[in-house]
């Protein structure tokens, strides 16, 4: 990532908590008032990306990786019911073992004898 992109997503990432509208000039200005220069083409990728898309849940969703709906939306359009059967499918969770915490007896001795 860019020293551009970081700034525009700090930028983005500042009006969305002060509850400003996102825009291209916003987003120039709060880069401007930073000192960092970016090419004039990344405050305005940034805008209309959060006009798309909702920012709480690109930052709520960053970690969770998203490969399973690039499945969905590459479905064969020639199958009637092809997406709608993708798009009603249960997401599958693996369930993961925790470990087992081994008990002070297990120790031969306990923090409070």
């Amino acid at each position: 990532m860019s020293i551009g992109e970081t700034a525009c997503t700090y930028a983005a990432l500042i009006l969305h908590d002060d509850g400003i509208s996102i825009t291209a000039e916003k987003i120039a200005t709060l880069v401007k008032a930073a000192n960092v220069t970016v090419e004039s083409y990344w405050p305005s990728l940034f805008a209309k990306l959060c006009e798309k898309r909702n920012i709480e849940d690109l930052i709520l969703n960053v970690g969770a990786g998203g490969g399973g709906a690039a499945v969905a939306v590459s479905a064969p359009s020639g199958a009637p019911s092809g997406g709608a059967a993708l798009a009603a499918a249960p997401a599958v969770e693996e369930k993961k073992e925790e470990p087992k915490e081994e008990s002070d007896e297990d120790m031969g001795f306990s923090l409070f004898d």
